[in-house]
């Protein structure tokens, strides 16, 4: 038997579930399905590059981390539909504040992605340049893709709190770190050389403010 839901809980704690798990499958379907498509009509390529590399190698572990990060957001909220986990219990306000901010983070991925343009990518090809964008949201900070993902996952673990949507969260946020700092970055140094050792030392990596690089001019 369900138990009995607080007073301004999300229904109940299947609704919350089912609500968590179709909206992270609706922005997966949006963000990479959808986007794809676009950029292709767009541009004539996918904008798919790949996320592989060595096995131990920083490609490597940003890939498998961020394929286990998209599996277990999915399988948290699954797992409390099928009655095999049950989600910590909190108080309605964090439910629908979970609710609001994956909304919010979903939405900011897709502004992000249209903002990036035709040099909107998924993973690194060294041998390809593409244009430095630097406005709108990549002007708050450098990385509002990743940043906006994160904040996603973050209300739908507060949605659906389990020790699996936490690891969702944590694999992802692991991953991100690996990819930019030891991926993405290197490579944006080695491609746009000052004009992206200027942009990175005003703009923030994931926050205002916050991660902007030194370098020796």
């Amino acid at each position: 038997p369900t138990p009995p839901r607080p007073h301004g809980a999300l229904v109940t704690t299947d609704v919350a579930a089912a609500a968590a798990l179709t909206l992270y499958l609706a922005g997966l379907v949006v963000a990479f399905g959808a986007r794809s498509c676009i950029h292709r009509r767009r541009t004539g390529s996918t904008g798919f590059r790949g996320l592989s590399g060595a096995p131990g190698s920083a490609e490597w572990w940003g890939a498998t981390l961020f394929a286990a990060a998209l599996v277990l957001g999915a399988a948290g909220p699954a797992l409390v539909l099928t009655g095999t986990t049950t989600p910590i219990a909190m108080p309605p306000a964090v439910q629908w504040a979970g609710l609001a901010v994956a909304i919010a983070g979903f939405a900011g991925v897709l502004a992000a992605q249209a903002g990036m343009g035709s040099s909107w990518r998924i993973g690194v090809d060294t041998t390809e340049r593409t244009g430095l964008v630097t406005s709108g949201m990549f002007a708050v900070v450098r990385n509002p893709i990743f940043t906006a993902m994160l904040t996603a996952l973050l209300g739908l673990t507060l949605l659906v709190p389990t020790g699996v949507t936490a690891a969702a969260l944590v694999c992802l946020l692991l991953a991100v770190e690996i990819q930019v700092r030891l991926v993405e970055e290197p490579y944006l140094i080695h491609a746009h050389g000052y004009a992206y050792a200027s942009y990175s030392e005003r703009v923030g990596r994931f926050l205002p403010g916050l991660g902007r690089l030194t370098h020796n001019r």
